[in-house]
């Protein structure tokens, strides 16, 4: 089948366009020149009014012209201040010459006195329409090409989220295995369902926050499980089941994560770790504390990739909420804390 054609003004080509606009400009242009001219001249003023407004419609075009071929993509600023004072001092100088024009017999000079600054201050105001446009033009194609950037660094830094917590699972479901291997089909049930959810339902760049809260509860009891009477937990996570708020995916949990890694690695027999959110007006308000103690040289072999989900978090916090999170992290020696506010998508 055939594309519909398009009709009406978006039909039209870029010089049909213009020429229409030039006519339609074209006579208020020649009427503001019928009355100035009978100013300076007593007779053929309808003449020299069409020919102030050539002169007018002809410099526009040819201001185009010039910034067209002459600027480059980076257009100075002083060029912009350069032509709106030429354009300012040459209408100062049209009006000035209006109320007081030379001597009815010197006709030819108080034309040309009228002629060029005319013609000067419309290749001025063409050359800034034009420049206005190729600077507006300039700043769409970076903001578009700043965007697809950004959009593949995203995608990059998710693709990671998965394979980062596969493998710090699989290690230590490997431990488990040989000293609690009875817990290890229960984790594995467990397991599955944070996979199909962080490699299934997760690809969006934002997913409702009730999604994501089941997947931290999820994943807290697989770590209950997994660590057993040690493990000293405080959660206050408020039901935001009934509510609409989106948040990026997989970002809280990084945090989560790290929290139950450090105080499992420690040689401390309880292991507390304390879990907040809440909503305050336009903000998702969370914190994450866990204890900290004694470390063994083992325990400081595994921790040599710590830092990848921290700063995979970082980065996604700055592409997906510029200005508009705070996150604050405090590593004490017996305590590790991290506060994180959004604001709400």
């Amino acid at each position: 089948m055939k594309k519909d054609q398009k009709t009406g003004w978006d039909g039209l080509s870029g010089t049909t366009k213009h020429l229409l606009i030039g006519l339609l400009a074209a006579l208020p242009i020649y009427l503001a020149s019928a009355l100035y001219t009978k100013t300076i001249v007593s007779k053929d003023d309808e003449e020299a009014a069409l020919a102030a407004t050539v002169f007018f419609l002809g410099g526009v075009y040819i201001g185009r012209y010039i910034a067209q071929l002459w600027v480059s993509k980076n257009i100075p600023g002083w060029l912009f201040a350069v032509l709106s004072a030429v354009s300012i001092l040459c209408i100062i100088w049209i009006f000035f010459h209006a109320d007081f024009p030379l001597q009815e017999s010197r006709i030819f000079l108080n034309l040309l006195l009228f002629y060029l600054p005319l013609f000067i201050v419309s290749v001025a105001i063409g050359m800034l329409i034009k420049l206005g446009r190729l600077s507006v033009a300039n700043q769409v194609q970076e903001a578009k090409a700043q965007a697809v950037q950004s959009q593949s660094e995203l995608h990059l830094l998710q693709s990671q989220l998965s394979p980062h917590f596969l493998f710090n699972t699989l290690n230590n479901l490997y431990g488990i295995s040989i000293t609690q291997h009875d817990k290890i089909p229960i984790l594995l049930l467990k397991l599955s369902d944070l996979l199909r959810y962080s490699v299934y339902d997760a690809k969006e760049l934002f997913v409702p926050l009730k999604d994501e809260l089941a997947y931290i509860h999820n994943y807290i009891d697989f770590e209950k499980i997994r660590i057993g009477n040690r493990l000293f937990l405080t959660t206050s996570i408020e039901d935001l089941s009934h509510t609409n708020i989106r948040i990026a995916p997989m970002l809280l949990i990084v945090f989560i994560e790290n929290a139950f890694k450090h105080a499992k690695n420690s040689l401390e027999h309880r292991i507390l770790i304390d879990i907040s959110l809440r909503t305050w007006g336009n903000f998702i308000l969370f914190s994450v504390k866990n204890s900290r103690g004694s470390e063994n040289d083992e325990t400081n072999k595994l921790e040599n990739n710590s830092g990848f989900g921290l700063e995979n978090v970082k980065k996604r916090l700055d592409l997906l909420y510029p200005n508009a999170h705070d996150l604050n992290i405090q590593d004490h020696e017996q305590e590790y804390k991290v506060m994180l506010q959004l604001k709400v998508k």
